[in-house]
């Protein structure tokens, strides 16, 4: 484990109340994982600021870029048109990133909300600097306010301890229910200034009292788990055989899904010799080593980087499997239904 592997995001320099320079994490990691040549087709599932699509272009593979974030792809224009027909951008969740290439010979996902999001005070992801209480990704659809203005103090509490592994989720989850009859929370800064003046801060805390909540609110509004399992399945369809999934991670929840996953498309058996032959599972991936973490040296250049994990696996030929979410173990959250769920 990282050191920095059960903090949150706002922990390190991909903080919710701070930022950072877009910088690729692990990045030699990530094309060592890739193995792209040239004329492969890659799939960068979160094209954000560039980073690996520019590197895995440099290489000369072709890049079918993904976001959901309409700032994103504007921002990337030029260089679509700077390469010459090898990348492609997409504005699309990147849950359904089969749907926009066939057969791919790698796909690579950075999760998580990325520090040009972050520095924009307009959308409201940060409480660095103060701004509409929003953070939707793809600036349509339910948004922080929505959340913390109309759901029910239970499932915030659910929200903020489950998402955030925020301690005192009831306690800030009735604060606010009590504090919004008078005035609905509008703003940021208005927030985290009520978290904090509610739960205190102590001088020896790392962290602003209100980080995990604004985490947990991210998350959630953007489904992130939900669509991060949901690619996971994706990429399953997507990969050719020895096609290669590259997966870069920032805290406990997401890489536990990763893991749960890759574990799970690489076991094999049936659970008793004595099932029928039918119910026998062949591996859709097999492992590439295990969970990669940033050296001292990248740490100390990107505070980013401290968190981050990397897993990596290859395609197998055998078919897709089903997509069961009970393999994540997600508990059941408002709003948000899927098979499996508890």
């Amino acid at each position: 484990m990282s050191h920095g592997d059960d903090l949150p995001h706002a922990v390190d320099g991909h903080a919710v109340g701070g930022s950072a320079r877009h910088i690729p994490v692990l990045l030699g990691e990530v094309l060592e994982a890739l193995a792209p040549a040239e004329g492969d087709i890659i799939i960068d599932g979160t094209f954000g600021a560039g980073g690996y699509t520019r590197a895995i272009l440099a290489i000369g593979a072709s890049v079918v870029a993904i976001d959901r974030d309409p700032d994103a792809i504007a921002a990337g224009r030029d260089l679509e048109v700077q390469s010459g027909g090898r990348l492609r951008l997409v504005q699309a969740p990147f849950s359904t990133l089969d749907e926009h290439v066939e057969s791919a010979d790698g796909v690579v996902l950075d999760i998580g909300v990325s520090s040009m999001q972050l520095d924009q005070a307009e959308r409201g992801f940060s409480f660095r600097a103060d701004g509409p209480l929003d953070m939707r990704m793809a600036q349509a659809g339910l948004s922080a306010a929505d959340v913390v203005n109309s759901f029910k103090p239970g499932d915030l509490a659910r929200i903020f301890g489950f998402l955030g592994e925020e301690r005192h989720a009831g306690r800030i989850a009735r604060m606010i229910e009590a504090r919004r009859e008078k005035r609905p929370f509008e703003r940021t800064l208005e927030l985290a200034d009520a978290i904090e003046t509610h739960i205190g801060r102590a001088p020896k805390d790392k962290i602003h009292p209100a980080t995990r909540v604004f985490q947990a609110l991210r998350i959630f509004v953007n489904d992130e788990l939900g669509e991060l399992a949901k690619a996971l399945f994706a990429a399953e369809r997507a990969l050719k055989p020895g096609g290669r999934l590259a997966v870069v991670t920032f805290h406990s929840l997401e890489d536990r899904i990763v893991k749960r996953f890759i574990a799970d498309r690489a076991d094999v058996a049936t659970g008793s010799r004595h099932l029928p032959e039918a119910h026998a599972r062949t591996a859709t991936f097999s492992k590439a080593g295990g969970g990669v973490t940033a050296g001292d040296a990248e740490v100390a250049a990107n505070p980013r980087a401290r968190s981050a994990r990397l897993r990596a696996a290859i395609r197998t030929g055998a078919p897709a499997r089903s997509s069961d979410f009970s393999i994540f173990g997600l508990p059941k959250l408002p709003g948000i239904d899927r098979p499996g769920e508890r």
